[in-house]
């Protein structure tokens, strides 16, 4: 379940990388960095934060996956598209690298007896690290503290999967569920311009 939830968010977020990375110029070195750092920065952060080695360092599939996902979007030409970042395939792939990576953290968790606060921080930094990172290194705000609901749905996915391995109830199809249901409330959250109350 873990490998399966960590290259759904390795594809989805390598795809959402790419076009961050498209749509600040970035050249083809900046573009892979970018994609590198969005498909596997957060796992890299998760894993080192429960000492153990890198799933990346230890597996060659995940760099295999967004080489693949890079030269397919440089083949297909999707860097020439406009406003790539509005387009659909853009904002369901990011939440669904959002919502995989926040399973696979909070499995993570899980698995090494983390309390709720553990399994929510582990569970959010795996969803977003990467992304951050990324944006610091272009000199951006976070995409995290610009969009609405964006971290929210990442901890409500740690509560969920918390929960329902308390209950004895994560399988496959449970967290299947939790991923389908993840998926539209962020999709929603973002068409419905839903945002965290300001102060």
């Amino acid at each position: 379940m873990f490998e399966v939830a960590e290259y759904i968010g390795i594809i989805a977020f390598a795809i959402s990388g790419f076009f961050v990375a498209v749509r600040n110029k970035l050249d083809l070195l900046g573009i892979l960095i970018a994609t590198f750092l969005t498909a596997l920065g957060g796992g890299i952060i998760r894993d080192i934060a429960v000492d153990r080695v890198p799933y990346t360092f230890s597996n060659d599939y995940p760099a295999i996956i967004v080489l693949s996902v890079l030269i397919l979007l440089i083949l297909f030409q999707f860097h020439k598209k406009q406003s790539i970042e509005n387009k659909p395939l853009f904002i369901i792939s990011d939440s669904i690298g959002l919502v995989s990576f926040s399973i696979t953290g909070a499995l993570i968790a899980i698995e090494n007896h983390f309390n709720l606060t553990g399994v929510l921080a582990i569970s959010f930094i795996t969803a977003v690290g990467g992304g951050i990172v990324r944006d610091v290194i272009i000199n951006e705000i976070p995409f995290i503290f610009k969009t609405g609901f964006y971290g929210t749905v990442s901890l409500l996915m740690g509560i969920a999967i918390y929960f329902l391995n308390t209950y004895n109830l994560i399988s496959f199809l449970s967290l299947a569920i939790i991923f389908a249901v993840g998926v539209t409330i962020r999709v929603v959250a973002y068409y419905q311009k839903w945002k965290v109350p300001i102060i």
